[in-house]
């Protein structure tokens, strides 16, 4: 039998942007985005908004690498003047139906915060910035900051012409993304200089703001620094260009998809359950590890952090048919704990790529033709509604004496949380718990309890709901072999 012993003395608050979304239109790669829209009545799909109310979203951020050729008043005013755009990362042209009143409006639906990704002179890449002749695709820090004003300001009168009165209100700007991932883009001294310029000109035309700055460094060779104790030279001198102008600090975080997790790609994964659930778990190290690097790396500057992507992609079909299956919703939940420990100082996280009806690394498949079949959860998307709905707002220290058993702890009001995933396989784990002030004994218990070669499809799209169960008659868990669970327990106070 395990003890979980929990101290109910909160070290610190939790974010409530830690299981945010990312919208970005992924061109031919998935139609996500426009899989979403119904073109004919200008509006955001049923289906699709119906599965985003479900899985109630904190922060919906809109860019990524599009937004690094994404001139923003070409898809503002009436749907009838957009201009259509080149999909240069992802290929083929989008539309510009949806762009900023379109993410406001579904932002506002959800009652979800927004983040934009400004254009940041193409992050350096030339090839974005100007790819032929007459086509100017690089955007200005004044450009940027044109498009603060369209957002915030109330007298705005571009924004007041296409019918809006009131301000929408984007209190985060993501300043570059993936500036580093590539060699022929912006040099780290290039990214600070030109992250000091677009601060200046954001926060002249909005002080109020919240600017995220992009701090990463190389994707090759992230891992050797952190094993050899050093940190990210992009986050230290963008820091130190931008001062106080640096509130937050972007990276992305990628994993299973480097030399060394062949086990995982295309159908390899149905081989052996045992290779493949020890490599899923290797995974969520690497994913522990990207955040431990970029967390020495800003914590001498009291900055905070911002995971403003993050998701496994092994090789596969639609970036890896295990993202389907029940072992990725297992490591997802650990990576979920992982977030949640080191929530002192990462403050906004995600896990996924929101929704579209392709990528299995999406939190919502989406179906097409729209009305052919259902929505549903894939597993990232399961994690990130249950342990976002099932959680507190500050953080509790908890120690379980099984390594087996990985454990994060919040509390909300006289609730405790305790998210809890069973790292091995086979073997369930028998949990009792120790909780100061508290009766020890659950009031509620969800737990998915799965084969980690179960994968969900349109045709069982409720293959993994959390299931209620209860607590064994002396008070105690039984976690299932690869099980999930959420345990709720009630304070005295």
């Amino acid at each position: 039998m395990n003890i979980v012993k929990i101290d109910t003395k909160a070290p610190f608050r939790l974010s409530p942007n830690l299981f945010m979304q990312f919208a970005e239109p992924l061109g031919t790669a998935d139609s996500s985005i426009d899989a979403a829209w119904d073109f004919l009545h200008e509006k955001w799909q049923d289906k699709a908004i119906e599965m985003v109310k479900k899985l109630n979203p904190p922060m919906i951020r809109w860019g990524g690498c599009f937004a690094s050729y994404y001139h923003w008043k070409d898809a503002v005013g009436p749907q009838s003047g957009r201009k259509p755009m080149y999909n240069l990362c992802w290929d083929g042209v989008y539309l510009n139906q949806v762009g900023t009143a379109e993410i406001a409006e579904l932002a506002r639906m959800v009652q979800a915060e927004m983040l934009f990704c400004v254009n940041f002179e193409s992050d350096g890449r030339k090839h974005w910035a100007y790819p032929k002749p007459g086509l100017d695709l690089c955007g200005t820090a004044q450009e940027a900051a044109e498009w603060v004003r369209y957002c915030n300001d109330p007298d705005d009168p571009l924004r007041k012409s296409h019918g809006f009165d009131q301000p929408f209100n984007v209190r985060y700007w993501q300043i570059g993304n993936e500036t580093s991932y590539v060699p022929d883009g912006f040099s780290s001294k290039e990214n600070a200089a030109t992250a000091k310029r677009f601060v200046k000109e954001l926060l002249k035309a909005d002080p109020g703001i919240k600017l995220i700055l992009w701090g990463d460094g190389s994707n090759e060779e992230w891992q050797g620094r952190f094993n050899e104790g050093k940190n990210s030279y992009w986050a230290e001198e963008v820091i130190e260009a931008a001062g106080d102008g640096a509130d937050y600090i972007a990276f992305h975080n990628h994993w299973c998809q480097n030399s060394g997790y062949e086990t995982l790609y295309g159908t390899n994964f149905r081989l052996d359950a045992d290779a493949t659930w020890q490599k899923l778990l290797e995974g969520t190290v690497d994913f522990e590890n990207r955040i431990g690097y970029m967390r020495r790396s800003v914590e001498p500057y009291g900055k905070k952090l911002a995971m403003t992507e993050a998701h496994m992609i092994p090789l596969g079909k639609h970036r890896g048919d295990i993202l389907s299956t029940w072992g990725a919703g297992a490591a997802y939940a650990r990576c979920a704990n992982v977030i949640q420990r080191n929530g002192d100082i990462l403050d906004i996280a995600t896990l996924a790529d929101f929704m579209g009806n392709r990528w299995q690394n999406n939190a919502i498949m989406l179906p097409t033709p729209a009305n052919s079949s259902c929505a549903y959860f894939l597993p990232a998307g399961t994690i990130m509604q249950w342990f976002s709905e099932k959680s507190g707002d500050h953080a509790l220290a908890a120690n379980c004496e099984n390594s087996d058993v990985d454990i994060a702890v919040s509390r909300r009001d006289d609730r405790i949380f305790v998210h809890a995933v069973n790292l091995n396989r086979t073997q369930a784990q028998k949990l009792t718990f120790q909780i100061a002030g508290a009766e020890a004994v659950p009031v509620a218990i969800q737990e998915i309890k799965a084969d980690i070669l179960d994968e969900i499809t349109v045709i069982t799209p409720e293959l993994f709901t959390p299931q209620e169960v209860k607590p064994n008659a002396d008070g105690s868990y039984t976690l299932p072999g690869a099980g999930v669970a959420v345990l709720e327990f009630k304070t005295a106070e």
